[in-house]
C-alpha cells in the first residue's frame, strides 16, 4: 500500500467515528498526476446525491503530458464506489445525526486508486485547543525522553 496524500487537517477540525475503504472513478491521465503525488485533498468533502457518493473539491493536478482531448477541469466531482447497505448507512447518519464524510486518506492498493472515508462530527474551539494541549504535551514528553537518553 503506498500512501498518495493524507488530508492532515480532518484529524483536526473533526472527530473520526468510523473509516470507509472506498474506489474513486478516475481518468487516464488523473492516475498519471497521482502516481507524480500531484494532489490536494485539504478542501475536499464528500456528498450524498440520489444513491451516489461524490468527492467534491479535491485537486488533481493536470497531467503536462496528456492528449489535448484530456478534460482540463482539475477540481471536477468525481464518483465514489460504496456498496448500497454502506451508502444507506451513511445517509441515514448524515440525516439524522448531523454527521459529514470527509476524505481522510488516497493511496494505492496494488494497481487500484482507494480512498479512505471518515464518518465524522465536527470540534469545537475548545476541542481544538484540548488537542494542541495534548499534541504539545505529548511532544514534550518525546523530547525528555530523548535527552534523558532512553
Amino acid at each position: 500500500m503506498k500512501i498518495i496524500a493524507v488530508n492532515k487537517s480532518a484529524s483536526f477540525e473533526y472527530f473520526i467515528e468510523e473509516k470507509y475503504e472506498v474506489g474513486i472513478v478516475l481518468q487516464g491521465n488523473e492516475i498519471k498526476s497521482l502516481r507524480a503525488g500531484a494532489v490536494n485533498m485539504n478542501d475536499s468533502f464528500c456528498f450524498l446525491r440520489g444513491n451516489t457518493v461524490s468527492v467534491k473539491n479535491m485537486h488533481i493536478a493536470f497531467y503536462e503530458k496528456s492528449d489535448g482531448f484530456a478534460t482540463k477541469d482539475t477540481r471536477r466531482d468525481r464518483k465514489l464506489l460504496l456498496h448500497k447497505s454502506e451508502i444507506a448507512k451513511i445517509a441515514g447518519k448524515i440525516n439524522r445525526q448531523g454527521y459529514t464524510l470527509i476524505p481522510l486518506k488516497l493511496y494505492f492498493k496494488d494497481a487500484l486508486v482507494k480512498m479512505e472515508l471518515g464518518l465524522c462530527k465536527g470540534k469545537h474551539t475548545y476541542d481544538k485547543k484540548q488537542s494542541i494541549a495534548e499534541r504539545d504535551v505529548k511532544r514534550e514528553t518525546e523530547r525528555a525522553i530523548k535527552n534523558a537518553g532512553f
